[in-house]
């Protein structure tokens, strides 16, 4: 399904394949759609009402993956068969074939400037190949899980790949070195996708959350709350003012980044060094909504590029949401809360003024202790009214199938009325 952002606008319904859909990738020109599916084929869509498209046939396996190079001319996919495979888009034409991954093939994508290849694989290793040569450049094996999704740095220097061991690991392509390793998760890590910028990362993990990760910093900025069960896949907008994600629950989400101001041009690297992402002051640092600020936790920088689990710089759940429902009830909630640090990230302290164990006035008046349980119930109340939203809508989404299931049974039942005159 391809929706229109507009309000009022219908989405089309590309129908072609003959079994599940795997994966779905934009053009550059936003002229053609890609898909990847069950059915061990690719089909290039020019998305309408007409939904016509073309089949791409050489795969032998569950085809994962499909990605258009930054020019729009090629296209590389992945497959269960345990390679990759490269086509041209003009032609619509099979060219040449990768194989050298002893497992599926989760995910491939072209470098920005087209000449290379990343690929992750459930033989735990992400692959980097020369387009041009045709040769696996370098293999890294730190992954002690499944990889299950790679992507190139908007600067073409670095890669980052998701695994099933919970985590998300940077590597520079040109050393060969690991830059960053963040083990976020509660879960296994499907997806992530760059902020334009470069300076954000945001990933999608079987443990229900979003997490956004500033890489310049070296830590965890954001916890994100909305999917009722493991968020599958998650990309930010060509412009990075928005991301989507998606879930087991059938929900595809909306979000609105809320980043600072500056344009993802300003910010974008546009030399051929890779960007210092151990120590390097941020340049563009994640927004913190003006209401928010009062109930802000204290600042804490890391001192190696490891991020724990238990540090949550933010909890949100702000999206919106579009589900199957067709009277669009869908819920448009938010529930911000900065939860107290607990823990530390290995190899980091934490730096926080020391407060006296005293109760004391702020300047207005009020007491630090009244303002924090204020914070809270109102935490709380946002949480309940978000909860009765989803409870509003999947009460919605039961008496739609329950109405389509009682339409089938009468049909079923002219049907064999019919029959028996």
């Amino acid at each position: 399904m391809i929706w229109n952002m507009k309000p009022q606008m219908r989405s089309y319904r590309l129908a072609g394949h003959k079994d599940a859909v795997t994966c779905v990738h934009f053009s550059p020109s936003g002229h053609l759609v890609a898909s990847a599916s069950r059915d061990k084929t690719v089909r290039l869509w020019v998305p309408s009402l007409k939904a016509e498209s073309t089949s791409f046939r050489a795969h032998t396996g569950t085809v994962r993956s499909v990605n258009f190079s930054a020019d729009g001319q090629w296209l590389v996919t992945a497959s269960d068969d345990k390679s990759i495979k490269v086509w041209t888009v003009h032609r619509q034409k099979f060219l040449f074939s990768l194989s050298q991954h002893i497992n599926w093939v989760r995910c491939a994508k072209f470098s920005p400037d087209g000449r290379l290849i990343v690929s992750s694989s459930d033989d735990k290793t992400v692959k980097l190949w020369d387009k041009n040569s045709r040769e696996c450049v370098h293999s890294f094996y730190e992954h002690a899980g499944y990889a299950n999704h790679v992507d190139f740095h908007p600067s073409g220097t670095c890669i980052a790949a998701a695994s099933t061991d919970n985590s998300v690991k940077v590597w520079d392509i040109r050393t060969h070195k690991m830059l960053q390793h963040y083990p976020v998760h509660s879960g296994a890590v499907n997806s992530l996708s760059f902020h334009p910028s470069g300076n954000f990362l945001i990933t999608a993990a079987n443990d229900s959350t979003l997490k956004i990760m500033d890489l310049l910093e070296g830590k965890l900025l954001y916890t994100l709350h909305g999917h009722q069960g493991p968020a599958t896949c998650v990309a930010f907008s060509r412009t990075g003012e928005y991301f989507a994600s998606g879930g087991s629950d059938d929900q595809v989400m909306v979000w609105k980044s809320n980043f600072d101001c500056t344009t993802c041009a300003d910010v974008r690297f546009q030399h051929n060094t890779a960007p210092d992402l151990h120590g390097i002051s941020a340049t563009s640092t994640a927004h913190v909504p003006y209401h928010l600020r009062a109930s802000e936790p204290h600042s804490q920088t890391c001192s190696v590029a490891e991020v724990s689990n238990t540090t949550d710089w933010h909890t949100i759940s702000h999206a919106h949401n579009l589900g199957h429902s067709s009277h669009n009830k869908t819920p448009h909630s938010q529930s911000i809360r900065a939860p107290s640090i607990h823990q530390h990230p290995p190899q980091a302290q934490a730096s926080s003024p020391q407060h006296p164990p005293q109760a004391q006035a702020s300047d207005n008046g009020v007491s630090p202790a009244l303002t924090s349980t204020l914070e809270r119930i109102v935490n709380q109340l946002d949480i309940l009214t978000q909860t009765v939203s989803i409870l509003e809508q999947r009460l919605t989404l039961t008496e739609d199938k329950l109405k389509e299931c009682l339409e089938n049974q009468v049909d079923m039942a002219q049907q064999q009325l019919h029959s028996h005159g």
